[in-house]
């Protein structure tokens, strides 16, 4: 699949997948859209506490290095866990230029040990912040309880409506502890309706620029 990178509106650049005319992160602005949804809707709400991560497509790694530099002000312990089916090569995450888009160039050395670090083994970024980046398929995920967010964010129910099942929110419902919350960048019917059909309590939030609503589920 034809793959080309691509500035979106906010300069900060994304993977664009021609054959699916889908890409990685919003058209209308990667970074605002990762802190958007996931920073200010998810990870702010657990201030001050030592939580675990779960994502869902871990991609570019994007939500997981904007984690990482919020992570201080929020004053939290990490413990990251990001699944991707299908990892990107790492040539090809380290052209992005979120480094310089976020003003992080003293954490470049982060980014790099971030991507090149082996899959399915926990790393060390920092003495608050554990990374570990799974390689598996979402169906494959069987953690129960483990986790106290999760960021859902893989491609789009358009592309593949598989990934935004009954049977794959069940995992996630099982995965999250109690009280545990799921955000994601989708608000269509058919994903509440899988969300509440596994318990989930869900709420329509305002959506990141470029897209009027979004939904967080709570455990």
């Amino acid at each position: 699949m034809k793959r080309e990178i691509i500035k979106t509106k906010d300069g900060s650049t994304t993977i664009h997948l021609e054959e699916w005319n889908e890409s990685y992160h919003s058209k209308h602005g990667a970074i605002q859209e990762a802190k958007h949804v996931f920073i200010k809707n998810g990870l702010s709400l657990f201030e001050g506490k030592t939580i675990s991560v779960l994502e869902i497509g871990f991609g570019t790694g994007l939500n997981a290095f904007i984690s990482f530099l919020e992570a201080p002000a929020l004053k939290q312990k990490i413990d990251y866990v990001g699944v991707e089916a299908y990892p990107v090569d790492t040539e090809e995450i380290l052209s992005m230029n979120y480094v310089e888009e976020l003003n992080a160039q003293n954490q470049l050395p982060v980014f790099k040990k971030m991507h090149e670090s082996k899959w399915n083994e926990e790393v060390v970024l920092s003495d608050d912040f554990l990374l570990t980046k799974r390689q598996q398929f979402f169906q494959d995920i069987d953690d129960v309880s483990r986790f106290d967010l999760i960021y859902f964010d893989a491609f789009g129910y358009r592309v593949q409506p598989e990934l935004w099942s009954t049977e794959i929110f069940l995992k996630m419902y099982n995965a999250l502890k109690s009280n545990g919350i799921l955000v994601t960048y989708a608000a269509r019917g058919v994903v509440k309706r899988s969300m509440l059909e596994v318990g989930f309590r869900v709420e329509k939030l305002e959506g990141p620029p470029g897209k009027r609503e979004m939904f967080r589920a709570l455990k």
